[in-house]
């Protein structure tokens, strides 16, 4: 996948600074980093009817996706069938990286083999043999949240 397109997010009330000014936009390097390195992240996904649900899940970061593993029986799964869009986000709120995307389940030995690999090395846990829940994502933000930079650092990637 190619980088995705960085700019300032829309934030009315938070007096960010323009793009080139202040620390500037983050790289998208920093949020990959963020996001391999995460050990839980926070889920949320829309209930059928409509109320919110969040949840911690364990994910890797595997080329460009955010994979994680939960039954197909759990409430998030029945979530994402009834509503793939979610977001995800990692488990520091001062160095936040959040993933806006679709979920859908991937099941094909061959490309979860790096996955189920990644996820044991990170884990210490098996799940070889297990489907996951893919994210794609389609906009990202990243931020520092300390006051004296996060006017000058908040980052709205948004991808192809």
């Amino acid at each position: 996948m190619s980088e995705p397109f960085a700019t300032r997010p829309d934030m009315p009330g938070y007096k960010l600074l323009p793009a080139q000014e202040g620390a500037g936009l983050l790289p998208w390097s920093w949020a990959e980093e963020r996001l391999a390195a995460s050990h839980n992240y926070w889920l949320s996904t829309t209930r059928p009817d409509g109320r919110p649900h969040a949840t911690a899940v364990w994910a890797v970061w595997h080329e460009d996706l955010l994979y994680f593993s939960c039954a197909k029986s759990s409430r998030k799964a029945r979530n994402l069938a009834a509503e793939p869009r979610c977001t995800v986000s990692t488990e520091r709120a001062d160095e936040a990286v959040i993933l806006e995307g679709e979920a859908g389940w991937v099941e094909d030995a061959q490309t979860l083999g790096p996955v189920w690999s990644a996820y044991n090395q990170k884990y210490d846990w098996k799940m070889d043999g297990q489907p996951f829940v893919v994210l794609r994502p389609l906009v990202a933000f990243g931020f520092i949240e300390h006051a004296d930079q996060f006017a000058g650092n908040a980052t709205r990637w948004t991808f192809a």
